[in-house]
């Protein structure tokens, strides 16, 4: 077992790398006993980054702050803000389970929809391994996700939302950025989840390659693509952005395809996700290249 002092950002990677390669929950439970993930991006954000504050002011007052998790569910390890960092991480779609996503025109590919079930309980039981792993070595934590008091809010502006959002944790540690469909685009593309963990623990946060929180997407780059809007099968994706509640009705409505069609008990969709020029990477040239050379924009200005 590792020590406290010994606690890295290495060591985190290889804590993820080796669950992905070694536990027996990364399946699709298909009778080819085909893994869920195959690799992952770690990335780390402070407690103290003003994009947390950001966060309550554009998304809602509701949603967490890293101390704010943390201080509800670790108020036997007390800290401050600037004693947490984010652990946050991105699990990209395998080509086998994107390659048929492509292919779909109204509802999920098999191998979709077992990922959407199946993948993110593999997610779930990740979160769980990296939180009891850096407690175990003297680092509390808490995966907000997993969480009691987690919850889905009604939102007058997003129609709903959630006080912790992964995608918005794995923007913050320079993970990603937001596309036309709401979905996050990576370097290894927009067909993705996303987990984390808030720890006691001090660790320098990656530097977030980009200033715009659109800057992958090439609709908002250069006014070009707009893919997303072809792919969804139900109009849920337009010029004036992603409609959450039509979205999340033809999600509803997957659940009788799939149990129909495959005969197991799931749903998904992720149309949006495949077939599109941020599938499997940034397709914007010049934050493609900032990425590649690690050049970093220049602050934004300090909240007010």
């Amino acid at each position: 077992m590792e020590s406290r002092s010994n606690v890295s950002k290495a060591w985190i990677q290889s804590l993820i790398d080796n669950f992905i390669a070694e536990s027996p929950l990364n399946t699709l439970n298909n009778r080819a006993a085909d893994p869920a993930w195959d690799s992952a991006l770690v990335g780390f954000a402070s407690g103290v980054d003003p994009i947390w504050q950001l966060y309550k002011e554009v998304v809602g007052a509701f949603h967490w702050t890293p101390w704010e998790v943390y201080h509800q569910n670790c108020p036997a390890e007390p800290t401050g803000p600037e004693g947490l960092t984010v652990v946050s991480w991105v699990l990209p779609q395998r080509e086998m389970v994107r390659k048929a996503n492509r292919r779909a025109r109204k509802y999920p590919a098999q191998a979709w929809a077992r990922v959407r079930v199946y993948g993110e309980e593999f997610n779930a039981a990740l979160r769980n391994h990296v939180n009891q792993s850096l407690t175990a070595v003297g680092h509390a934590a808490v995966a907000p996700m997993l969480a009691p008091n987690w919850t889905i809010i009604k939102s007058q502006r997003f129609s709903y939302a959630s006080c912790w959002s992964e995608r918005h944790a794995a923007h913050a540690a320079g993970l990603g950025t937001f596309g036309l469909c709401d979905g996050l685009i990576t370097a290894r593309g927009k067909a993705m989840r996303a987990g984390s963990v808030v720890a006691k623990l001090s660790m320098e946060p990656t530097p977030r390659p980009y200033a715009d929180h659109h800057a992958y997407c090439l609709y908002f780059a250069d006014g070009t693509c707009g893919k997303c809007m072809d792919r969804c099968p139900v109009g849920a994706i337009t010029a004036a952005g992603h409609d959450k509640e039509t979205c999340r009705q033809h999600l509803v409505a997957s659940r009788k395809y799939v149990k129909k069609t495959y005969r197991f008990t799931g749903y998904g969709c992720g149309l949006c996700q495949v077939g599109v020029p941020c599938e499997a990477g940034i397709p914007v040239r010049a934050a493609r290249e900032a990425y590649e050379k690690g050049d970093l924009p220049p602050p934004p200005p300090p909240l007010a």
